[in-house]
């Protein structure tokens, strides 16, 4: 049996609200919100009996997700948002966007920060690196032609 398709990346926070706005600000659409919680949802990641409420976030064309879930219970145990970009592991969503200056402009008022530079690569590409929500690595790419 074949692959079919990657449904989503999850990513846990802890304002659903203010990361569902930056995101909506970044170009997604809040595809809906769900509390899941009890024994079952225990049973698929090993916690045990949790209460999680979640936000699905679709990209435009439809083709990807983003699953943002804020932990009520278990606590949360770890914490990786200050992690720098070698670090193993988790690393990045990267977004392509049709126009970076002003995708840094709207995201900056949600509180994004630039983590290093905007870079032109060969002049095929346009591309920095943002602190999002909660210190969420995120890149950005637009495509220059």
């Amino acid at each position: 049996m074949a692959l079919k398709r990657m449904d989503n990346v999850g990513i846990v926070v802890e304002d659903l609200g203010r990361a569902i706005d930056f995101f909506r600000e970044l170009g997604l659409e809040l595809e809906g919100r769900a509390a899941v919680e009890g024994e079952w949802a225990g049973r698929i990641t090993g916690l045990g009996d949790q209460h999680v409420e979640i936000a699905m976030m679709r990209t435009p064309d439809g083709h990807s997700r983003l699953e943002l879930s804020r932990f009520l219970a278990p606590d949360v145990v770890a914490d990786h948002r200050n992690a720098p970009v070698n670090a193993l592991g988790y690393l990045r969503v990267m977004f392509a966007v049709d126009d970076l200056g002003d995708t840094l402009e709207r995201l900056h008022t949600h509180g994004a920060e630039l983590v290093g530079e905007v870079v032109d690569y060969k002049d095929v590409y346009r591309l920095c690196y943002i602190r999002g929500p909660e210190g969420i690595l995120i890149g950005l790419a637009q495509e220059l032609s």
